[in-house]
């Protein structure tokens, strides 16, 4: 048995119906509620919707993982024409519970997670008590972040299966 953290974004076409389609397509113990941000690396495209997905399989490794968020992207009509760029649904694995990888395809925890308001901010809002290994309590995290305009939108919701 397995557990990730999963970060789920869109900002193409019907952004909540996106992430809906990732939620459905996991086994979520946990969502975060939904928050808008302003993109990131590229900042001339539309804003994101984000949530956090906290999912467990039994048999999965962090390969089955990474091979579920591709295939939720596909289904979600994902092109890769622009690093950072547009994109009807992004779904990034941030930590499988217990693994560490360097491999370039998948880097755990996620290489950049501990500095992405995106993604820490609603982690905080389903694990409050969360850890990220080599960064510490995703409470601290926050806390050290500047204000990047994550924007939680209570008008929005999530439901999982």
């Amino acid at each position: 048995m397995t557990t990730a953290v999963l970060s789920i974004g869109s900002n193409m076409g019907d952004r909540l119906a996106h992430l809906q389609s990732a939620v459905d397509g996991l086994p979520a113990l946990a969502v975060s509620a939904v928050y808008e941000t302003a993109p990131w690396g590229v900042t001339d495209q539309d804003d994101f919707l984000n949530a956090i997905v906290i999912a467990s399989h039994e048999g999965f490794g962090e390969w089955d993982w990474l091979r579920r968020a591709h295939e939720l992207e596909n289904a979600a009509g994902r092109v890769r024409d622009v690093r950072w760029g547009p994109r009807s649904l992004d779904v990034d694995v941030i930590t499988v519970t217990g693994v560490t990888s360097i491999d370039p395809r998948l880097e755990l925890p996620h290489p950049r997670a501990h500095e992405r308001a995106f993604v820490l901010v609603p982690w905080l809002d389903v694990q409050p008590d969360a850890e990220l290994p080599g960064h510490g309590r995703i409470a601290d995290l926050v806390a050290r972040l500047a204000d990047e305009g994550v924007r939680r939108r209570d008008d929005l919701k999530l439901e999982a299966v």
